[in-house]
């Protein structure tokens, strides 16, 4: 037995040396709900999922997408299958904002090799894929209670119409209800917390573009809900030499291709939807520190604000500049890591 013991220790001080980790918790169930093609820290943040998912921290339930546009879903299908998991379902929102496509979506789902598709999947049109919604509350009745945590880098299209969906053939509970029972935390990519964007009356994309929908949700979401404001993604720059570097490990990389396809190279964009990837499976990292409890309000003119509150439901994530250097490394490592086959 003490030896058995001491194999385990060497190999778990071993592990934590290679930066792998073991994890000692059930993996996360996690839904990731993207406007895949508005901007490429999405992919990025996608791509990190599933070197979450290897390396035991989280499982990816499933994928919803609040860009009403054909080439959105089909992308997601290339990454996923890229990384080993293309059976995890995809749902696609209908009568969406931003039906226009995006600059790299298109270009990578099209891109061919001697006359075949270049990226292998199975999803040829965004609208052969089933409703966002009902696969939510599909997937959602199946998981253990208090189980889930949702990941929202987009808009708030399809969580607040899942929160005014009527009971069906896969719940009898109605949205509001399924949304209780099931869901933990809702880790998203909205709003902006700093005094100085609140002086300049900023208003953030994700909100603004579907207002209605952003201001059901934060007025009405049932749960534990962790914003990641706009302030602090953009004080991450994720670097372009990350891009030319850790994804030369094949010769044709999804990821690589967008980023390259998304804007003119060499550039750092900044990691919005990465850190709210990161808080929702690594909370208790130290990453990341967070506001007292209250309440997001969404003003009727798209800007956001916070009302503290002992008893709320809402925080926002708060970004200590000595920890920066530390969550770009580790937003480069794992949005960066080989699918497992390879």
């Amino acid at each position: 037995m003490l030896a058995l013991l001491t194999m385990l220790a060497v190999a778990s001080l071993s592990s934590a040396a290679s930066g792998e980790g073991i994890a000692l918790r059930n993996p996360i169930r996690l839904i990731f709900d993207t406007d895949m093609g508005n901007d490429i820290d999405d992919a990025l943040a996608l791509a990190m999922i599933h070197a979450l998912e290897s390396r035991g921290e989280c499982e990816l339930l499933a994928v919803t997408v609040t860009k009403d546009n054909r080439y959105s879903a089909p992308f997601i299908d290339i990454v996923n299958t890229f990384y080993g998991r293309g059976e995890v379902p995809i749902g696609v929102v209908r009568q969406g904002v931003t039906p226009e496509d995006g600059s790299y979506t298109r270009g990578v789902v099209a891109a061919t090799d001697d006359g075949r598709p270049r990226y292998a999947h199975k999803l040829a049109d965004g609208s052969d894929a089933p409703e966002a919604v009902g696969l939510l509350r599909k997937v959602l009745a199946a998981q253990p209670d208090s189980s889930v945590v949702l990941v929202q880098v987009g808009f708030s299209s399809n969580l607040a119409r899942l929160l005014t969906s009527q009971p069906d053939g896969d719940s009898p509970l109605t949205g509001m209800e399924l949304v209780r029972r099931k869901v933990r935390l809702l880790s998203a990519m909205a709003g902006s917390f700093s005094a100085e964007l609140a002086d300049k009356g900023f208003g953030e994309y994700n909100v603004k573009m579907d207002l209605e929908a952003s201001r059901e949700l934060f007025a009405n979401w049932p749960t534990a809900l962790v914003a990641s404001g706009f302030e602090i993604g953009i004080a991450l720059n994720y670097p372009a030499q990350s891009i030319v570097k850790d994804y030369a490990y094949v010769a044709h990389h999804p990821i690589r291709e967008a980023y390259e396809l998304y804007q003119k190279m060499p550039y750092d964009r900044p990691a919005w939807d990465l850190t709210s990837v990161l808080y929702a499976v690594r909370p208790d990292h130290g990453c990341f520190e967070l506001s007292p409890p209250g309440k997001i309000v969404v003003l009727e003119d798209g800007k956001t604000r916070f009302d503290p509150a002992p008893d709320g439901l809402h925080r926002y994530l708060k970004l200590d500049r000595a920890q920066s250097a530390r969550i770009l490394e580790a937003l480069q490592l794992l949005s960066s890591q080989p699918p497992e086959s390879r």
